[in-house]
């Protein structure tokens, strides 16, 4: 070996590849890693290729060993000609694929192992050569049974019990340098067995090299064709040219102490009632959210709009309208141009939003990124990407009562002024309104997803992970409700969707909420769950605070209750494990090496609940923030849409799975709703516990634009007061339903509302159902 060592790492389309690259980097000083799917290269190209590496390892991933399309390359590895050998290491399916092609045999554990610990036992040799006691994360469910097989020698062990047995957690090969590990060495929660195991298959792999005379043939840039740049890199898309003429604008600040600072009342001097208009509202209404974020738009504010499949970006202003062709750049790559040639700088430091893209991004835009499909037809779609280009803005820093009135539009003192002076003189408290009566308003009427339906795909989403496909699948429905407009609203001509996030917001606060009105769209949300946000330079801090398990306040839920049920739980922190390494090999795959967990698995206590929550931050190095002049926030997002809290792990398989299994697109929801920042930074929440509607849906319209309400007695149709919810909601559910006569007085909207859950192995299908109740019912509460 001449230089650094060079690796070759073959990924099996797997969600914690990255975090193998990583561990690699640490245990073989000085290393350059270069990643290649299983599928990207037939084995006559590989094999040459394999003379200028200096080790190759076999990356974990979904399915079996014993199919073609899920093993790839990987099978042929093992059966090298001499001239080609050279050490590998394996993990998880690399270890099943090695003991499947020695003559081993494939089986199903009776009880699977995801996001568990194992104690794993050894005899100190080999691999584990001074390594001491291993406490080690599984992600499997199927395991290698050995016969007898003389060319293969375990080194390690789990005790399962009664269940499994003994089951082989790492074996060698006898007289070819092939050794492998069933458990997760890359795992946040390894103790031992990690980077010091890799150590020890560094020291082996060198020994073998030196008594069997390998040498490794030189490098050159030509080979990159094929196997790709190492190790962090920037996609070509997204990284600049030079932009030393590019001029940054500026941003101009009023701050002024609002003692009696109040969202909604500004929001509503700001005409957000008119339902004509667009609006954005980012709303931190609980803790531990600060800062609250209002776009002060005009109607020429820049409108941007994207649909999967597209080869433009539509950029509307006023009447305006325009279509920038992507050429060669994907979505996230104009994006990232978009807001680059639109940088400011001279803000307030401590304020995050000055100006820039505010909306939502749709699940099936991350899907696509991931897993491409053909593109679905446009009936009856709605924009994957729903954008505005703000301005001017007012962000309130609520536990100080402190507002900052900014805009980046220039020579805009006059507005800052006049909007500073209205803030100034704004009532302590609102005008009383005239109080009108109103017969009574008939009941929303609530269309359910069908119990035994749903409970059907989470027993078959368990069968996906019995099978080694999935460790975790995010299985969700929509509920449709169609709740009569409120009368105040349209008695004074005001915006119905406003007062129902109103009433959204008092009785589900959050710290992630949002009023999104971006026509034809309009979306209430009470996120809990900061997806990822991301700094501006020089820092570039990117985290991502994922949320796995809830536990609702009630009496007699402490938080010392609340700590025994959630970080007590066994199937909660595996939850969660699973989606914290995930993150983890998204956070890798960008910026490299530095990404740490520093929270796992607090109990953290919100206004109306206690959750489970995770924290992961990374930080690109030098030479990836060069390339990309630090603007990563937006490959950050792509690298790690969707969510993988709304997934599962491996996440690329899952998506899929989840595809057919749900039989329909999720749209708004669990995409993403937020902010990037022109200084460079960027926030954005998880969209859950949210609901939304498009006004111009054939669904939500009759021929003259009105909705007529049509009860119905249906158990999927559930008409009438929420305060008995989750019993009717289990009970109603299989009824068939019937027309009545409509109300030809009252208007109508279609608003969809999303809610699911994580299935494990230890999922029981019907509490599974009852926990997608109990989400549904926090946001239906507003509908009452």
């Amino acid at each position: 070996m001449a230089g650094n060592p060079r690796i070759l790492l073959i990924d099996s389309y797997d969600s914690f590849t990255f975090n193998l690259a990583a561990l690699c980097k640490r245990a073989i000083p000085g290393c350059f890693i270069h990643i290649i799917k299983n599928d990207a290269l037939p084995m006559s190209s590989l094999v040459p290729l394999l003379q200028h590496f200096d080790a190759v390892i076999i990356g974990p991933g979904p399915g079996s060993p014993d199919n073609p399309d899920d093993i790839g390359v990987v099978r042929e590895v093992w059966h090298v000609a001499d001239e080609y050998l050279l050490p590998v290491f394996g993990v998880c399916l690399g270890l099943q694929s090695l003991g499947v092609e020695h003559g081993a045999t494939i089986r199903r554990l009776r009880v699977a192992k995801h996001g568990q610990v194992s104690e794993i036992q050894h005899q100190g040799t080999d691999l584990f050569r001074n390594v001491g006691a291993v406490r080690a994360v599984r992600y499997h469910s199927l395991h290698i049974e050995l016969s007898g097989q003389a060319d293969l020698e375990p080194l390690a062990w789990a005790d399962d019990e009664e269940k499994d047995g003994r089951v082989v957690m790492s074996l060698k090969h006898t007289w070819k340098p092939f050794w492998a590990v069933q458990y997760h060495p890359e795992s946040v929660r390894t103790e031992t067995g990690g980077e010091d195991v890799l150590r020890n298959f560094w020291r082996l792999s060198l020994s073998w090299s030196s008594a069997h005379g390998r040498t490794t043939l030189p490098w050159t840039a030509c080979l990159e064709d094929f196997v790709g740049p190492c190790w962090p890199n920037v996609r070509s898309e997204a990284a600049f040219g030079d932009d030393s003429e590019l001029s940054a604008g500026a941003v101009a600040t009023r701050t002024l102490l609002l003692p009696h600072a109040d969202v909604s009342r500004i929001c509503e001097m700001l005409n957000v009632e008119d339902d004509s208009n667009d609006f954005v509202l980012l709303d931190s209404a609980a803790a531990p959210g600060r800062f609250s974020i209002i776009g002060c738009l005009t109607p020429t504010s820049s409108r941007i709009t994207y649909f999967i499949g597209d080869s433009f970006v539509r950029i509307c202003r006023g009447q305006d309208v325009a279509f920038a062709e992507l050429g060669s750049l994907d979505i996230w790559a104009w994006l990232t141009t978009y807001i680059h040639r639109r940088k400011a700088h001279g803000g307030n430091t401590d304020v995050p939003f000055w100006g820039g893209l505010v909306g939502y991004l749709s699940y099936e835009l991350g899907v696509q990124t991931l897993t491409p499909v053909a593109p679905p037809a446009k009936h009856g779609r709605h924009p994957d990407v729903n954008l505005v280009f703000v301005e001017r803005s007012i962000v309130l820093e609520m536990s100080r009562r402190v507002a900052y009135v900014q805009t980046i539009v220039p020579s805009d003192t006059e507005w800052l002024e006049e909007m500073t002076c209205r803030l100034e003189k704004s009532p302590a408290m609102p005008t009383p309104p005239t109080l009108l009566s109103f017969p009574p308003l008939p009941a929303p009427v609530i269309t359910l997803p069908d119990r035994e339906e749903y409970i059907s795909k989470v027993v078959a989403a368990k069968e996906w992970l019995f099978s080694g496909d999935s460790y975790e699948l995010c299985v969700t429905a929509p509920t449709r409700i169609r709740a009569p407009k409120s009368p105040w609203a349209v008695a004074r001509g005001t915006s119905s969707s406003w007062e129902l996030y109103k009433t959204l917001r008092a009785r589900n606060p959050a710290p992630h909420s949002a009023y999104i009105r971006l026509h034809p769209s309009t979306l209430l949300s009470s996120s809990p769950e900061r997806f990822l946000s991301y700094s501006r330079a020089p820092e570039n801090l990117c985290q991502l605070r994922p949320i796995k398990g809830t536990v609702r306040k009630a009496p007699g839920i402490t938080r010392a209750v609340a700590e025994e049920m959630l970080a007590g739980s066994k199937k909660e922190v595996a939850e969660n494990l699973m989606i914290v390494d995930l993150i983890r090999h998204d956070l890798h795959s960008v910026v490299g090496e530095d990404v740490h967990v520093t929270q796992f698995c607090a109990v953290e206590e919100y206004e109306t609940v206690f959750q489970l929550v995770s924290v992961i931050e990374g930080r690109p190095p030098p030479t990836v923030k060069s390339k990309a002049h630090s603007d990563l926030g937006w490959e950050v997002l792509r690298a790690s849409l969707p969510p993988g809290s709304m997934t599962g792990a491996p996440k690329k398989r899952s998506v899929e799975i989840l595809r057919d299994l749900e039989g329909e697109e999720r749209g708004i929801y669990s995409g993403v709703v937020g902010y990037a920042d022109v200084g460079g930074g960027g926030d954005w929440a998880v969209i859950i516990r949210s609901c939304f509607k498009h006004d111009e849906s054939p669904a939500a319209h009759s021929e003259n634009g009105v909705h007529h309400e049509t009860r119905s007695s249906t158990p999927d149709s559930v008409p009438g007061s929420l305060d008995d919810l989750s019993e009717r909601l289990g009970a109603m559910h299989n009824a068939i339903r019937q027309d009545a006569i409509p109300d030809t007085t009252t208007l109508y909207d279609q608003w969809t509302l999303g809610a699911g859950g994580a299935i494990t192995a230890l999922s029981d299908p019907i509490a599974e159902w009852d926990e997608m109740v109990t989400k549904v019912e926090s946001v239906l509460r507003a509908f009452n």
